[in-house]
């Protein structure tokens, strides 16, 4: 922990060393050497800096006017401030409207005591020369705070609007003309030169035209002429021209660029010092600019770029997740119509005529054929195959009386009958196991298409650019948090906030915060890793709830495995899904066939498919699978948003909400998943509250209380404070009951929903 302290102590310091050469210079940059490091001394204070050093540098920093009087002002001045900053300090409160006030103030001593003999170019009182300075400096005050927050706070971390950049152009020409006034045009070029060329090779596009000639702001002023401005803008020109082909072709660029302005500036009609000192000056830094190491340029080149604001990409992925959606959608459309072919496509009937079979399989040889048929016998056939078809085979006893009086093969025609009609049942049997087979396929092709049809609606939405993105910046940087790209996304409950901050920011303040500037209740939903110092966090909408589950399970006794399993899933951001399934008998049987049941359940269920569709499906899946295996199950699916949970008995015991001091019975009367083709589930809506108690029970729990009555009884009593206690005391309970031998396998799950904060 040590070792960070020392490095911010190191930075800090670094910090204070630095506003003093900042202040000297700009109480260089008026001619008469009027203290505008007030301005900077002020701002800086408001920043959070120290007021005590901040007011000491200023002080130090008087030094420039040569006059004890005007250091006597200063004096005056950052006493007053410190004195300012200590009291609010003490009442923990922040200066807002209050600032102008203390400026203002601050001003006094400069109007009384700092010497000024006044500009003769204005035709007023030297006091009013001091009144319009003053006021100078008290709006100088007001901008260089702008200046200084977006240096400290912003820069290299998140992009700068432009009344940020101006601020900083504001106060880099103040400085600059005391830079000019003090080192002279020379030492002017070669720093300017230096900040210009990195500007070229690292922007590398027009916004390097207008960072030049803010650059060259101070020498038009200093000089009275608009000439430096148009030289730094064909410097910069130049220096974009090449800055493709390397930092080497660039700073060459500007070099001879300037050298050929200098020319017709008249430098070289000079004296040979002159010339030199101005070519070296400038030549040094440019060439140091020129052999700066690749990595670094490439360093300072992706800082740059990751700081921009992407608004291609966000485009590019709009046309994405479009084509994406549009795609989506067709391949929902063709497993609606693979379920049209399926639902459409009956199974052929079976074709069979027995009558015309039987006639041509033992009467064709018959010599009394055409006898029968005057007679008309052959209509007691119908009467016979009739009687096969509702009893599945027939006997003597089933025969007719003309038939059985007049056939001479009527041990013939019953054995020919009773071939037919196994024939007719097993033809029947494959037939039906294709509709089966059909019907199965067809909802799933259903529940498929669904799938797609919401995720294609979802893709299909586009990310749209937001005002709030703009907002929800402002109120990070103003907490300190800086971001360097935000993005908003989706309505409603899939609202979304991604935000790239340092690693280290704290969660719980960032939702606090976005959640109060957006007017949304969100909360930390991930945390990607960008960078080693740099992450991504992704906000989402706060459920209105959120659940705490417990559980308690005993085996039967003699045996290693229960039949009973349950199952706790998140379905997305905003539902859960629990459920118990308890498989038909104990051991490790009836464990395969609840956990088979679970995990189609479970699988349904995050693939999104509809309910109804999952239900059937894993009830015919295990009706297909030729074994008698039967579950009793229990489902429940939550919203978090709005504490409805729907309910799905199938066989189960019943189940209850308890809320409060009320008890509520949940039951159904279906039989098992997987007893019968067809599931027929008791289903049900309730709406749960903040610390209501959601119950299931397997029925080797319910049968140890004997009659329903018995156990509503009991758990009317209880009043349990967490979901496990809960279902650890019910457990407790019921094998109390079976006089601690467990005669079933037992489980208790409970579910409790809290309220989020």
């Amino acid at each position: 922990m040590k070792r960070p302290k020392r490095k911010l102590a190191w930075k800090t310091a670094v910090k204070y060393i630095a506003v003093l050469p900042v202040m000297l210079l700009l109480n260089l940059s008026l001619p008469s050497r009027e203290p505008v490091a007030f301005a900077l001394c002020f701002a800086l204070m408001m920043c959070g800096l120290d007021p005590f050093v901040l007011a000491a540098e200023y002080v130090l920093s008087s030094v420039t006017a040569l006059s004890f009087a005007a250091s006597l002002s200063c004096l005056l001045q950052a006493a007053f401030l410190c004195l300012c900053f200590a009291v609010y300090a003490r009442m923990r409160k922040k200066l807002k409207w209050e600032q102008f006030f203390f400026i203002a103030l601050a001003q006094l001593p400069f109007l009384f005591l700092f010497p000024h003999a006044g500009y003769s170019v204005f035709p007023i009182p030297v006091i009013w020369q001091k009144v319009i300075i003053s006021a100078l400096l008290v709006l100088l005050t007001l901008l260089f705070e702008g200046a200084v927050q977006a240096l400290l706070f912003r820069a290299f971390r998140s992009r700068l609007v432009a009344s940020e950049i101006s601020e900083i152009a504001l106060l880099w020409f103040f400085a600059g003309m005391g830079f000019l006034n003090f080192a002279g045009v020379v030492p002017f070029y070669a720093l300017t030169l230096a900040l210009l060329l990195f500007a070229a090779i690292l922007l590398k596009n027009a916004a390097a035209v207008p960072f030049a000639l803010a650059l060259s702001a101070p020498l038009c002023a200093v000089g009275g002429s608009v000439v430096p401005a148009a030289e730094y803008a064909l410097l910069a020109c130049a220096g974009l021209l090449f800055a493709p082909y390397g930092s080497i072709a660039a700073s060459l660029s500007v070099f001879l660029c300037f050298l050929g302005v200098q020319y017709f500036e008249g430098l070289f009609v000079k004296s040979a010092l002159t010339i030199s000192l101005t070519v070296c000056a400038c030549l040094i830094p440019v060439a140091i600019v020129a052999f700066l190491p690749e990595k670094i340029i490439k360093k300072l080149n992706r800082t740059l770029l990751f700081y921009r604001e992407r608004t291609l990409p966000r485009i590019a992925i709009n046309r994405n997740r479009r084509a994406v959606g549009e795609q989506l959608y067709e391949v929902s459309s063709l497993f609606r119509e693979i379920e049209a072919a399926f639902t459409a496509q009956d199974a052929p009937k079976s074709g069979v005529h027995f009558k015309e079979k039987l006639i041509a399989c033992l009467c064709a040889s018959c010599p009394s054929r055409r006898k029968c048929r005057e007679a008309g016998l052959y209509e007691s056939f119908d009467k016979l195959i009739a009687v096969g078809k509702a009893k599945g085979k027939v006997n003597l006893i089933d025969l007719p009386q003309e038939l059985s009086s007049s056939c001479r093969n009527s041990a013939g025609l019953l054995f020919a009958l009773n071939k037919l009609l196994e024939d007719y049942r097993r033809m029947e049997q494959e037939l039906e196991a294709a509709r089966a087979g059909r019907k199965l396929l067809a909802e799933q092709a259903h529940g498929v298409s669904e799938i797609l049809k919401d995720i294609a609606l979802e893709q299909s939405e586009e990310f749209a650019f937001s005002d709030e993105e703009r907002i929800l910046a402002s109120a990070l940087s103003a907490a300190g948090i800086m971001s360097s790209e935000i993005f908003l996304y989706g309505e409603g409950t899939l609202f979304t906030a991604s935000m790239t901050l340092h690693e280290n920011t704290d969660g719980k303040k960032l939702c606090r915060i976005v959640s109060h500037a957006l007017g949304v209740p969100l909360a930390l939903s991930e945390k990607i890793p960008l960078t080693s110092d740099r992450a991504c966090f992704i906000l989402r909408r706060r459920p209105d709830y959120d659940a705490a589950f417990g559980i308690a399970a005993c085996p039967k006794a003699g045996e290693t495995a229960s039949g009973d399993t349950h199952s706790v899933l998140k379905i997305d951001e905003r539902r859960f899904l629990v459920a118990l399934s308890d498989g038909m008998g104990s051991g490790d049987g009836a464990r395969a066939v609840s956990d088979r049941t679970l995990s189609l359940l479970e699988s349904c269920y995050k693939a999104k498919m509809p309910s109804s569709t999952v239900l059937s499906t894993v009830n015919r899946l295990i009706a297909l699978s030729g074994e008698e295996t039967f579950s009793c199950l229990d489902v429940a699916s939550v919203d978090l948003d709005t504490g409805d949970a729907d309910i799905v008995k199938i066989g189960a015991p019943m189940g209850f909400l308890l809320s409060g001091e009320e008890l509520k019975v949940l039951e159904g009367e279906s039989l098992p998943i997987g007893m019968l083709e067809a599931v027929h589930p008791a289903t049900m809506r309730v709406n749960m509250k903040a610390e209501d108690f959601l119950i299931f029970m397997s029925d080797g729990v319910t049968t140890a209380f004997g009659s329903s009555a018995e156990l509503c009884a009991y758990l009317s009593g209880l009043k349990p404070l967490n979901p496990q206690s809960l279902a650890e005391e019910i457990l407790k309970n019921a094998l109390g009951r079976y006089k601690g031998t467990a005669e079933d396998d037992m489980t208790v799950l409970a579910v409790k929903l809290t309220r989020t904060a």
